[in-house]
């Protein structure tokens, strides 16, 4: 194996050992990438190993970040993602609601319309989850 396609091959790992770490796994959509673009998503994993880590800030708060500006943008699925992902590392529903407040601030009622409600719902139930006794 020539030297490039071992370290395609090892920043597709690294990339696909983080989802699996922050996620549980591989979301479909990054699968797609991963399949018919593996140096794209080798990239991607890369800057994405960097960054989804306790760092200058916490995991918990870049969750938060993503959250939010996934809002903004319109991507529901990854704001409820990052979301969830947010309320298991100990943010709370009541901080997530401040920020998605902001989000309408900037952005306009629509964010709250189109993605925001969603996020907020998606983090009750994952908070309400957690709260459940296992057994």
């Amino acid at each position: 194996m020539a030297n490039d396609e071992k370290l395609l091959d090892q920043a597709v790992r690294m990339g696909v050992e983080n989802f699996e770490t922050t996620r549980g796994s591989v979301p479909d959509s990054f699968k797609l990438l991963m399949e018919h673009s593996p140096s794209a998503f080798a990239g991607y994993g890369l800057m994405r190993s960097h960054l989804m880590k306790d760092g200058a800030l916490d995991l918990k708060t870049k969750e938060l970040i993503f959250a939010l500006l996934d809002t903004v943008i319109g991507a529901t699925d990854g704001a409820k993602a990052h979301a969830g992902n947010a309320i298991r590392l100990g943010l709370t529903v009541e901080q997530l609601s401040e920020g998605l407040v902001q989000c309408v601030m900037a952005a306009g009622i629509t964010t709250w319309n189109m993605t925001g409600q969603h996020a907020l719902r998606h983090a009750i139930e994952v908070r309400d989850g957690m709260a459940k006794p296992k057994g």
